[in-house]
């Protein structure tokens, strides 16, 4: 928000209103469908606290200019730090926007950061110091050796969002290190028929 507060949000748009151009306070009335407000990063995080064996995928927004991300980037890790979940073994993070990337991977060495765009080569992303590559499963399809190109490099790899057998199975011969999948039952059941125990 424009004071500073980070939401757990998709969007970059509360009805209409963009988030970092307004205050907490103009958010506090909204409702989720489940009747719960917005829940904010330190209310998330005393949640993840609690289940140490998860690993967290933090995605950072997009924002309207370099500024606003590098205080994004700033006040993510002061975050962190405070719930002492800033540890390489307790979260990851991704973002579409390469800047935001770039910024982590020079704050955070040793840490997993994943880009998810998809328009980049991995030795072109590799070269720029981050260390994975998070795209849309159809970039794989049509890219299948960007997979192993990473994976020579030392990168990490993720495929998303995958929810078709045929199109997890096609993203686990190609390797990958993770899948986004709002199917995770049938994924799981899919690596025991591959024996693949973990990704």
């Amino acid at each position: 928000t424009a004071d500073g507060v980070l939401l757990v949000w998709h969007d970059n748009n509360v009805e209409g209103k963009r988030i970092e151009k307004h205050p907490y306070e103009d958010f506090k009335y909204y409702r989720l469908k489940n009747g719960e407000p917005i829940p904010t990063i330190d209310q998330y995080m005393e949640q993840a606290k609690k289940h140490p064996e998860t690993v967290l995928v933090y995605e950072m927004k997009k924002h309207s200019c370099d500024e606003v991300e590098d205080r994004f980037v700033e006040l993510a890790i002061e975050n962190l730090k405070k719930h002492d979940l800033l540890d390489p073994s307790r979260v990851i993070f991704i973002s579409f926007s390469y800047h935001i990337c770039k910024r982590l991977a020079k704050e955070l060495p040793g840490f997993t950061v994943q880009y998810l765009n998809g328009e980049k080569k991995p030795s072109k992303v590799k070269a720029d110091g981050i260390s994975g590559i998070d795209y849309n499963y159809k970039i794989f399809k049509l890219n299948k050796k960007w997979v192993s190109k990473a994976h020579r490099q030392g990168m990490t790899t993720n495929a998303w969002t995958v929810n078709k057998k045929e199109d997890m199975q096609e993203m686990l011969n190609l390797k990958v290190n993770m899948l986004t999948t709002d199917q995770p039952l049938e994924a799981r059941e899919l690596m025991k028929e591959m024996n693949i125990k973990e990704l």
